[in-house]
């Protein structure tokens, strides 16, 4: 099992910068595809980047094409897979209104960036606000 912790929301005005944070705790997390997804309330959760082991980086979203990038680093734990974590970057420029949402982190052992995220584990979410 692994543990997902996101931070880093928080209040912008449109065309600024905002970094998300998602810290994946447990064994081999290395091998955990992990990606973004927001949602506003009201609204079904929407894909925004993932990457994996297999496929690389995914873009759900046309819409923060150019503007969204995420990166990935993989710490080993000290003895025997303990302590291991993977630490994913969500760096978001020029944000806009409609990028107003709750961020959500996702990791899946060996997972589908396309997939259905049915085994994944999920954080609790950071709130992401920008006004205009």
């Amino acid at each position: 099992q692994v543990q997902v912790v996101e931070s880093g929301g928080g209040l912008v005005q449109a065309g600024e910068s905002l970094n998300l944070s998602c810290v994946a705790s447990g064994r081999n997390s290395a091998s955990y595809t992990m990606g973004w997804f927001r949602q506003v309330p009201g609204k079904e959760r929407e894909g925004v980047l993932c990457i994996s082991k297999r496929d690389g980086i995914t873009t759900y979203t046309d819409s923060v094409k150019g503007r969204f990038t995420i990166s990935r680093d993989n710490t080993k734990g000290a003895t025997s897979n303990k302590g291991d974590k993977s630490t994913l970057t969500l760096l978001m420029n020029n944000l806009q209104p409609e990028d107003t949402a709750m961020y959500f982190c996702v990791a899946e052992w060996l997972g589908d960036c396309l997939g259905r995220w049915d085994g994944a584990f999920w954080g609790q979410g950071t709130q992401v606000t920008v006004s205009s």
